[in-house]
């Protein structure tokens, strides 16, 4: 028989939830039942939390809990940062299917994503981070200050382009 579950324990559970959703009950209940939470009103929390900013699209979600409380903080990746950036209107998940993001952002917008995602980035300076966040601009298939973010990526390393150290 497993310990009892001592209720001041604080426990951090991470779900992948699409914004603005209230997602399945059933994949929330293995993951916080034995919390003695009840997962239909966390799906609810966490909908009411990514609803304003994260709408329609897929972010990881942190439940923080202790003393059968659930505080929900939303832990965005760089891809959804990126996609935010695009400023694309909200889609439909179930109509639309296999978006393209081919929109342009900002190398400014690319620093600044970099700047929130520096804690969580194994560059040793913002440098790195930002030729990370470039690779994710390939990935979602967006273009940097209407250039291919590789080239920019290039430009980084030969020293053409100036990106602050901090």
């Amino acid at each position: 028989m497993p310990p009892k579950f001592d209720p001041t324990q604080v426990v951090d559970v991470f779900v992948r939830v699409t914004g603005g959703e209230v997602g399945a009950a059933s994949s929330l209940a293995p993951k916080i039942g034995p919390l003695g939470l009840s997962p239909k009103k966390i799906g609810e929390d966490i909908a009411k939390e990514t609803a304003k900013d994260w709408k329609g699209l897929r972010v990881t979600v942190k439940l923080t809990v202790q003393n059968r409380q659930a505080k929900v903080t939303v832990v965005p990746s760089a891809a959804a940062l990126v996609i935010k950036a695009l400023k694309e209107p909200e889609r439909d998940r179930k109509k639309t299917k296999n978006i393209k993001h081919n929109g342009n952002i900002a190398l400014d917008d690319v620093i600044e994503i970099a700047k929130v995602m520096k804690p969580r980035s194994m560059a040793k300076d913002l440098r790195g981070t930002v030729k990370e966040i470039l690779g994710t601009c390939v990935s979602v298939g967006c273009t940097v200050d209407g250039k291919d973010p590789k080239d920019l990526q290039q430009e980084i390393d030969d020293g053409d382009v100036d990106v602050p150290l901090e």
